[in-house]
């Protein structure tokens, strides 16, 4: 019996959006899926954002995406 193993990859990715970190993280995801197959999961490592007149007004966020490496 055979054993096998799916070999995955993770890369780092900075995306930022002006309407939410969600949409940051979409944004993120979006652009890789561009350039990479194969995506299985993102996560949020970190979250900011800059403020103007007392609100917020560009979220971002350092993503890491995990693909399989076929």
């Amino acid at each position: 019996k055979q054993h096998i193993m799916a070999v995955l990859k993770v890369i780092e990715i900075l995306a930022n959006s002006d309407k939410s970190w969600e949409d940051a993280a979409n944004n993120a995801v979006s652009e890789a899926s561009k350039s990479i197959k194969n995506i299985r999961s993102v996560y949020i490592n970190e979250q900011s954002a800059t403020v103007k007149d007392g609100k917020m007004d560009n979220f971002r966020v350092n993503a890491k995406i995990t693909f399989e490496v076929k």
